[in-house]
């Protein structure tokens, strides 16, 4: 996993998750307490709202993010900009201060007026957006998006038929799409990913934003670090059946499990809370060991399903059919006799599967392939004791786990 240094700012795994607090100049902003168009009422918001509780970012927005509102253009965004510059001016604390735009041309004169980094929510749509970042040698997070500038986020409005080709977009679900998106375009050096949590386009589901929080691993396999927003989002308040308001807590939850999950960056309007539960999350996110020797180095990766290790298959270009191999699943089987306990034990030893026996069940663990292997060799069915017909009660362990390796 790469780290990124963002004004002196490490971002990574070897370093505490970051809390991105956020400040709105634009009038259209849908979260009142973080709007603000007086740089001195903003400096104040800074100082004792964000950076008072905590904020070790501070992402200035342009513009809403309402999707029902019209784009602003590059000069409209730069007209406004000069409330942004006069605010980091008066601000008196310390923090790393990121533009929240779509335009090369505004993210450069942000960065010449005192900004630190970018925050590019449309996923480097202005071609020239990465080479900026790269003069300016800044950190910048990349919004999974599609190369449209008017349409951030909006990855369900591509034709990935014609963008990859219509097997691919056949096969591929929103999570793919995602990840896909963010490498388009490609990735500078101090690149941070975004998964783009959030309504950004009307055919947008909460469906979609909860596959990608459950699959919030995968996207490590880009190997840069990751940003996510998901303060009060709806996918989180239609769980739990709260409006905006009422969502803290369960974005304080998700915040834990995202860290966990290995998020970096935890955008937020509620800082001081954001940052406490990220890091209950960090303290108990896996300790990912790293060694090395003459050159040769090796860095334990957090994968725990074959579509995880796939993506790292993936970006080290590696055969991804080989990812069922990689992948480990663990399960405990009951109700075998001893007959089916030994069938089971010889076929996990036949797999490269392991099979533990126990008093009471048989622990069986291994890649997925493995596993499958295992579920296409052995039925336990003639093993077990059958009902008054003469037939077996339930489904055989073969039929059982080749269902839950679907």
């Amino acid at each position: 996993m790469r780290t990124v240094d963002a004004a002196g700012l490490g971002i990574g795994d070897d370093h505490p998750p970051r809390i991105m607090g956020v400040l709105n100049v634009s009038e259209e902003s849908p979260y009142d307490p973080s709007v603000y168009d007086d740089p001195g009422e903003a400096a104040a918001y800074v100082d004792e709202e964000l950076i008072g509780e905590g904020a070790d970012i501070v992402d200035v927005g342009l513009e809403s993010a309402n999707k029902r509102l019209d784009v602003l253009s590059a000069e409209e965004e730069l007209d406004r900009l000069h409330v942004a510059l006069e605010t980091i001016e008066s601000v008196s604390g310390d923090a790393v201060f990121s533009i929240e735009t779509r335009y090369a041309e505004v993210a450069e004169a942000a960065l010449d007026g005192g900004f630190d980094m970018v925050n590019d929510v449309c996923g480097f749509a202005d071609p020239a957006m990465p080479d900026v970042c790269r003069e300016y040698d800044v950190a910048v997070a990349k919004m999974a998006s599609p190369p449209d500038l008017s349409r951030p986020g909006a990855i369900s409005d591509v034709d990935w038929s014609e963008r990859k080709s219509p097997e691919w977009a056949d096969r591929a679900d929103y999570v793919d799409r995602l990840y896909e998106s963010l490498k388009q375009n490609g990735l500078t050096d101090k690149t941070i990913v975004d998964p783009a949590f959030g309504g950004w386009s009307e055919r947008k589901t909460l469906a979609e934003d909860r596959e990608t929080f459950e699959r919030l691993r995968e996207f490590r396999g880009l190997g840069r670090p990751m940003l996510v927003s998901i303060n009060r989002k709806n996918f989180l308040g239609d769980i739990v059946g709260r409006d905006t308001d009422e969502r803290l807590p369960v974005s304080l939850a998700a915040t834990a499990m995202a860290v966990e999950r290995g998020a970096h960056v935890i955008r937020t309007h509620d800082v001081a809370e954001t940052r406490d539960a990220a890091r209950i999350g960090d303290r108990f996110a896996p300790e990912l060991a790293s060694a090395s020797a003459d050159g040769v180095s090796v860095a334990e990766l957090d994968v725990r399903t074959p579509d995880e290790a796939r993506r790292h298959l993936d970006r080290i270009g590696g055969d991804q059919r080989r990812a069922d191999a990689v992948g480990a699943r663990a399960f405990e089987v009951s109700g075998l006799d001893a007959g089916g306990r030994d069938r089971l034990l010889a076929a996990a030893e036949d797999a490269g599967a392991v099979a533990v026996p126990g008093d009471r069940a048989t622990l069986l663990a291994g890649s997925v392939g493995a596993l499958r292997r295992v579920a296409s060799s052995v039925d336990d069915r003639t093993g077990r004791e059958t009902t008054k017909s003469g037939e077996a009660p339930g489904k055989s362990l073969s039929v059982a786990l080749g269902e839950l390796l679907q």
